[in-house]
């Protein structure tokens, strides 16, 4: 099991799913218009003295008896797995110079609480009819399945126009490099999309960890959207970037959106060109649809060096590598350039 202080707020959000027996107590709580301060235990807690006083209960976790507990003024303890109701009606007392953006006395107890004691903390708010999560240095501010529906609704929208973007213009590429007719600048717009995509798919995971169940529709939607982005733009990386892959992919995840955007420092950082010079793939995105092994792939990038010398390619300048497979292989080439350059998609 992942020790508390290691597990994140994501870790957290799928003990409030919707249909989860804590969730069930939230949802009860905010209806009722009861608030309620609910903590994790941890042993810090008990070490630092951040709880006092209540009383101990130590029962079987249930969502009716913790319900019925919140109904009381103090704070409720419960096991870190949540299989038990270790105490009611407690006092919490953390160090008050940690700094905290509450202005409420419960929130700004679960918040101090959750940085000190490094576990996790729910508020929720009878005024408002809000409740907020707490761990360690994180806020989150739990929604609503049917807000959260909406918004996955809107961004599986946005991300289908980004996905239908990358299709067509990574069909382009393919017929550009059969051509030998590739700008920098077209590679840099493929690698554009993929980002924007992976950018955007990962802002969604902690929305469809929040919905639980209730999410797997669109869950289904939105694999089918990502589907191999990921593995393209590797490809592409590999094919035209003069950094490691490893180095490449650290410097794109740490570009914001306008950093994707500017696609003349984009063509510097990665491939250090501008974007109207011309470029030549190495060969691992189109020799990946091949019938060979990674292996196989790397040692005919490692031999040719470019996708132009790989199609100009003869069986026997193959054959020292793949043995008796250098002729079938040599007319899978000729055929897949065939069906690109007639217009099929391959993605």
């Amino acid at each position: 099991m992942t020790p508390e202080k290691e597990k994140t707020m994501i870790d957290y959000l799928k003990k409030v799913s919707p249909g989860s027996a804590l969730r069930t107590v939230i949802d009860d709580l905010v209806r009722s218009g009861l608030g309620a301060l609910i903590i994790f235990d941890a042993p810090e807690l008990h070490n630092q003295s951040v709880i006092e006083g209540g009383f101990r209960i130590n029962c079987r976790f249930t969502p009716q008896k913790l319900f019925e507990l919140c109904k009381m003024d103090g704070a409720i303890i419960v096991s870190s797995d949540l299989k038990r109701i270790l105490f009611a009606n407690v006092l919490i007392n953390p160090d008050v110079s940690i700094h905290t953006t509450e202005t409420g006395t419960r929130h700004k107890a679960a918040e101090r609480s959750a940085k000190q004691a490094s576990t996790f903390a729910i508020a929720v708010s009878e005024r408002r009819k809000k409740t907020t999560l707490y761990h360690n240095q994180s806020r989150y501010f739990l929604k609503s399945s049917d807000e959260l529906l909406r918004n996955l609704s809107s961004t599986l929208q946005v991300l289908e126009k980004h996905r239908e973007a990358f299709d067509q213009i990574l069909g382009d590429l393919n017929v550009l490099e059969m051509s030998e007719l590739v700008s920098v600048s077209d590679a840099c717009q493929v690698i554009q999309r993929a980002e924007m995509i992976l950018k955007i798919s990962e802002s969604v995971k902690r929305d469809f960890t929040e919905l639980g169940k209730e999410g797997n529709i669109m869950r289904t939607r939105y694999r089918e959207l990502i589907r191999n982005v990921e593995k393209r733009e590797s490809e592409i990386l590999r094919d035209y970037s003069n950094l490691t892959l490893k180095r490449t992919k650290t410097l794109l995840s740490n570009l914001s959106y306008d950093g994707i955007l500017d696609l003349e420092s984009l063509a510097r950082l990665i491939m250090e060109k501008t974007p109207e010079e011309n470029i030549s793939p190495r060969g691992y995105r189109f020799l990946s649809h091949l019938t060979l092994s990674d292996k196989e792939i790397s040692l005919i990038v490692n031999e040719f060096g470019s996708i132009a010398q790989v199609l100009g390619s003869e069986s026997a300048d193959l054959e020292p590598i793949l043995k008796n497979r250098a002729a079938s292989i040599r007319e899978e080439i000729t055929h897949l350039r065939e069906q690109i350059l007639n217009g099929k998609v391959v993605c």
